[in-house]
């Protein structure tokens, strides 16, 4: 099943193809001007939906004793080529089966040797499973980088407004209050005054620099500032103008 993805999923995707042991939810989170909360969450959601679906170390098999990492072409019937793939990968020394769509090889299947024994006795075991050897291949190397995409252009990027809809009737969004909008170096209770916020929308709560705040009547907005916005009647264009950048 597909899953639509929006800019911050995308960009997620991005840097954890990139390097996902050393990214963090918050340098995610600068980039995309969202709280790291959104990046955690949407991590969870793109988990949960089965987009990312495990994280793997990406192991130099030949500076381990010298191993080898072979790959074996197979032909496989349609209708039982995922049940031979789960039964492939359950031999000792297979890291890896490929399904492939085309072509009548269809079954690609990586797996680590120690020599010539051990290519002939996973090669028998695959063909007791019904896996028709084609041919095979010693892999030299492998090289792997993220989706471009995905990542960012070349322009400078426009802060991004995360909206989330709560229920039928409440929608919430995050965005980063700019320097010239006209909300920034007010409190809540003057942005109320001047109608900057329209009656249907509060502003839930507020990340500066990694610390959550409750906003209170006095409380200032700060260029920078993450705000959620709650509305029970959808968000207005005008009330998202009072954080952005104004011309």
């Amino acid at each position: 099943m597909s899953s639509n993805l929006d800019k911050i999923d995308k960009r997620i995707l991005y840097r954890m193809a990139q390097d996902a042991r050393n990214i963090t939810a918050s340098e995610i989170a600068e980039e995309m001007k969202v709280s790291p909360g959104t990046i955690r969450n949407r991590i969870k959601e793109l988990e949960r939906k089965g987009v990312i679906k495990g994280y793997h170390a990406n192991i130099d098999y030949e500076l381990v004793e010298k191993r080898l990492t072979n790959l074996f072409k197979s032909s496989s019937s349609v209708h039982n080529r995922e049940l031979l793939a789960d039964k492939a990968l359950q031999v000792p020394g297979v890291i890896n089966v490929r399904q492939i769509m085309t072509g009548e090889m269809d079954l690609h299947i990586k797996a680590v040797v120690e020599g010539t024994e051990d290519i002939t006795r996973i090669s028998k075991e695959l063909t007791d499973l019904g896996i028709e050897i084609e041919d095979e291949d010693l892999i030299q190397g492998e090289s792997f980088g993220p989706y471009h995409q995905f990542g960012p252009k070349d322009e400078k990027e426009k802060p991004f407004i995360s909206f989330r809809k709560i229920s039928d009737n409440v929608e919430t969004a995050d965005l980063t209050v700019d320097e010239t909008a006209p909300a920034a170096g007010k409190s809540l209770k003057q942005i109320n005054a001047q109608g900057l916020l329209d009656k249907d929308s509060l502003i839930a709560t507020i990340e500066r620099e990694d610390e959550a705040i409750t906003p209170r009547g006095d409380t200032n907005i700060q260029p920078g500032d993450i705000v959620t916005i709650l509305s029970t009647k959808g968000i207005k264009k005008e009330t998202l103008q009072a954080f952005k950048e104004q011309d």
